[in-house]
């Protein structure tokens, strides 16, 4: 084959084409590989970051508040969680409060108390969370309206909880899940557990892994996600 016939330089040209438009899109697709990449990484290091920052970090009261409407247990102890109904991370909450129940219940007086507000329909509180809580053996539900007893309590983030004796007095304050939205081993219920047991624990507050119980929506009362992430 005679490299200068016009049929063989146009075979050559064309091999050669191929080959760069080949290496081109070898090109491409590595650095599209190479985006789409770095965007999984940056949204599994947000997801990361945001189930493992915790809500706001608040001080209850060291003694049952006397403007609360509520009347702690006097002959045992009285636990507190403040929830919000639509807060998918609570979820993990209420499943840890009901294996704190299931070890040690009959020490405990436990009651959930669900953020509510009179701008909502009647019955807006009452999600799958209430009901969840209300199945709970030894578990008493109601509602938080407008969140006064938060208030009194000095809670803010949905999932906190407080353990107070049979004299009012404060033993624990925090959280039960060990980030969040999620179930297992946690240093909260463990100190819960130890207390209400009379055993020894230095853990007495713990982070809250939640969501804020009241937003600036709910004041003006217009519904909205409380967990845009999740």
């Amino acid at each position: 084959m005679n490299p200068t016939e016009p049929n063989t330089v146009a075979k050559i040209q064309q091999t050669v084409d191929s080959d760069r438009g080949f290496a081109d899109r070898r090109i491409v697709l590595i650095v599209l590989t190479l985006i789409w990449t770095c965007m999984v990484g940056i949204g599994m290091s947000a997801l990361w970051t945001y189930e493992v920052t915790p809500g706001e970090n608040t001080t209850s009261p060291q003694i049952w508040p006397a403007r609360s409407l509520l009347k702690h247990n006097h002959n045992r102890s009285t636990l507190l969680m403040f929830a919000h109904p639509r807060c998918p991370c609570t979820r993990a909450s209420i499943g840890e409060l009901s294996l704190l129940m299931t070890h040690c219940g009959e020490r405990v007086d436990a009651r959930v108390l669900f953020f509510n507000s009179a701008q909502f329909s009647a019955g807006w509180e009452k999600t799958d969370l209430w009901f969840s809580a209300a199945k709970i053996p030894g578990v008493s539900v109601s509602s938080d309206q407008e969140g006064f007893e938060a208030k009194n309590f000095q809670s803010t983030t949905s999932g906190y909880v407080l353990l107070y004796d049979a004299n009012g007095r404060l033993l624990f304050q925090g959280g039960i899940t060990g980030s969040r939205g999620h179930s297992g081993e946690n240093s909260g219920r463990d100190a819960i557990e130890a207390i209400l047991m009379d055993k020894t624990t230095e853990t007495k507050q713990t982070f809250v892994y939640g969501c804020p119980l009241q937003n600036r929506n709910e004041t003006s009362g217009k519904e909205s996600q409380v967990c845009p992430q999740q």
